[in-house]
Order: structure tokens, then C-alpha cells, then sequence
């Protein structure tokens, strides 16, 4: 009898220990939603901290101009709180900053922290300079990580309802996914040409494809880029007065760097295009993908023409489409 009862109670607690640890589980696996805007950042630091030279770090790095645009637009849109108001609904901002003095000097990049999904970026340092020095160390790695979350959202968002890209998948082998607000407007041969009417204007996107050649990987690879993107808009995209045509505009150095697109070496470069004699100029980004297996440059770009308001949105949204890409 004294064993049967010693039975039962074991289990009865294998029982209970399981039920309570599975409920345990399931309150640390909840996480609400998260909110924001893209790229507007929460800053959550003392109203001292963020008027002094603490702010001032944060600003210089996080509010830097975005570069290839004409204006200065700031990389994140920033808004700032004490800690003891962060509570609530602005807690559950997807990306966020926040400032700990009086910590031994750190810096913690945490995921999902207070919502989902969300980046929270914890700076710690007991003193002002200690603060300071941990946010210039780790400038890069902050706004990539910001960079990554945001991208990730804004195709996240994009797939709610996906533009058909089966014409250019068949064409050139890849796949890209854009929202269905853009249409079609030239396909020649391995040439597509897409547009996205907005308010004050057009978001396009080019896609095609060039000999390993057309790019050549050294101190001329940006005259490369240029030249080649002048010859294709010369081609296909005529301006408004008869002769013209899109180009790379001359004043403006564009700039270029390296990356990973689809685990492929890739050139990015940010700059300005115009079209002479018809007054319409604008900001692009291009990414020219080293496809080894098939030979060949595969090249997307993106370019805004919106007179007289901001354009870091509508080039964020052409960056996060082109990162989609898949080639086969």
C-alpha cells in the first residue's frame, strides 16, 4: 500500500512540475508585437545625458545623412525618453537605444527583448567618456544591426502582396520580391524596367544582366559602374525632350563599397542621375552582383524621381526589394 501511495505522489508531482515548467515556457515564448515607423529609432536616456555631449555622440552617428541623396536626410529619425516614461507602448519599439550610466562599460545588442521582433541596443558606462567611447567603438556594428531589423521589416511588409515576377524570372534566372504597386513598364529582352507611381512622382527599378567584363574590380570600378548604367539609359530610358536620356549626374561623386548580396560578392553604389535639358534629376542605388556560376554582372537598380520632399524612404524601400534577391 506504502509503495502504491509513494507511486501515486511521484507522480503527482512529475505531473505538476511538468504543467508548471510547460506554463513557465509558454509566458517566456509571449511576446507582443512590436510598433514604429521604419528606421525611427527610440532613444531611451536621461534628459542630462541627451542634451550633453553624450547626445551629441548619438546624434553624429545615428542621425548622419544618408549617403547618395541630395539633401541631408538622417539614417534613423530619432526620438528620445528618460527611463522612467519608457514604459508601456513605447516599450515595444522594434528598434531602440538605450543609455545606462553608473554600469561597468558594455555594449549589448539583445533580440526580442520587450516585443517582437525588436532590436535593443544597451549602452552602459560609468562615466560620460565611458559612454562615448563605447558608442564610437561600436558606430558600425549599432547601425548595421539597426540597418538589418529595419530591411527585414520592410520586406516583411512588402510580402503581404507580391508583384509577379515570372517574366524576369525566366529571362534572368532570378527571383525578387516587390510589392504589386509596381508594374511593368519595358521588358526587352534581358532588360526589365519597373515603376511605382507615388505622389510626387515615380520609385522605378531596372534589372538586367552584362559580361563579367562589363565590371572590372579595381581603382576604375566606379567609372565601370557609371559608364555602364549612362549606356543602359541611353538605351532604355528616354527623357521627356527628344535625345535625352537618363545618366549619372557629373557634380556628384557617387559613392561605392562592397557587400554580400544573395552570399555573392557585390558592388553597391549610391549616387545622383539626371536628365539634361528636361530638369529632372534624382537619387539611385545600383548593386552589380558577381554571378561566377553564369558568368556575368547581374545589375538592379533602384532610382526615385520626387521633386521637393524626402527620398530616404522611397530609396530604403528600392534597397529592401533588391535584397530579396535570389539568383538560381
Amino acid at each position: 500500500m506504502t509503495t502504491n501511495m509513494q507511486k501515486t505522489t511521484l507522480l503527482l508531482v512529475a505531473i505538476i512540475t511538468v504543467f508548471f515548467s510547460c506554463e513557465e515556457k509558454d509566458q517566456k515564448r509571449y511576446v507582443p508585437k512590436s510598433n514604429g515607423q521604419i528606421n525611427d529609432l527610440t532613444v531611451v536616456a536621461d534628459n542630462i545625458l541627451w542634451e550633453n555631449e553624450v547626445g551629441d555622440s548619438i546624434r553624429k552617428i545615428l542621425a548622419s545623412p544618408v549617403e547618395g541623396l541630395a539633401l541631408e536626410e538622417p539614417q534613423f529619425a530619432m526620438r528620445q525618453m528618460p527611463p522612467e516614461v519608457w514604459t508601456g507602448f513605447a516599450k515595444k519599439s522594434r528598434i531602440v537605444l538605450k543609455i545606462e550610466k553608473g554600469q561597468p562599460a558594455d555594449t549589448q545588442i539583445l533580440k526580442d527583448a520587450f516585443a517582437r521582433p525588436q532590436t535593443l541596443v544597451v549602452i552602459a558606462g560609468q562615466t560620460n567618456a565611458e559612454i562615448i567611447e563605447q558608442i564610437k567603438r561600436n558606430a558600425e556594428k549599432i547601425k548595421d544591426v539597426y540597418n538589418k531589423e529595419e530591411i527585414t521589416e520592410r520586406q516583411r511588409r512588402t510580402k503581404k502582396s507580391l508583384f509577379n515576377d515570372k517574366s524576369i524570372n525566366e529571362s534572368l534566372g532570378l527571383t525578387i520580391e516587390a510589392p504589386t504597386a509596381y508594374r511593368m513598364a519595358k521588358a526587352e529582352g534581358k532588360f526589365f524596367w519597373l515603376r511605382k507611381d507615388i505622389k510626387t512622382g515615380t520609385m522605378d527599378m531596372m534589372l538586367y544582366e552584362v559580361p563579367l567584363s562589363a565590371i572590372r574590380k579595381e581603382d576604375s570600378t566606379v567609372m565601370d559602374v557609371v559608364r555602364l548604367r549612362d549606356s543602359v539609359g541611353k538605351i532604355h530610358i528616354e527623357g521627356p525632350v527628344e535625345g535625352s536620356y537618363m545618366a549619372t549626374e557629373d557634380a556628384f561623386t557617387p559613392f561605392i563599397s562592397q557587400t554580400i548580396l544573395d552570399n555573392k560578392p557585390t558592388f553597391e553604389t549610391k549616387g545622383l542621375w539626371d536628365v539634361e535639358n528636361a530638369y529632372m534629376s534624382g537619387p539611385f542605388i545600383n548593386y552589380a552582383i558577381e554571378d561566377k556560376v553564369n558568368r556575368r554582372w547581374v545589375v538592379l537598380e533602384g532610382y526615385v524621381f520626387a521633386p521637393s520632399v524626402e527620398k530616404r524612404d522611397y530609396i530604403f524601400e528600392l534597397e529592401s526589394i533588391i535584397k530579396s534577391v535570389e539568383i538560381e
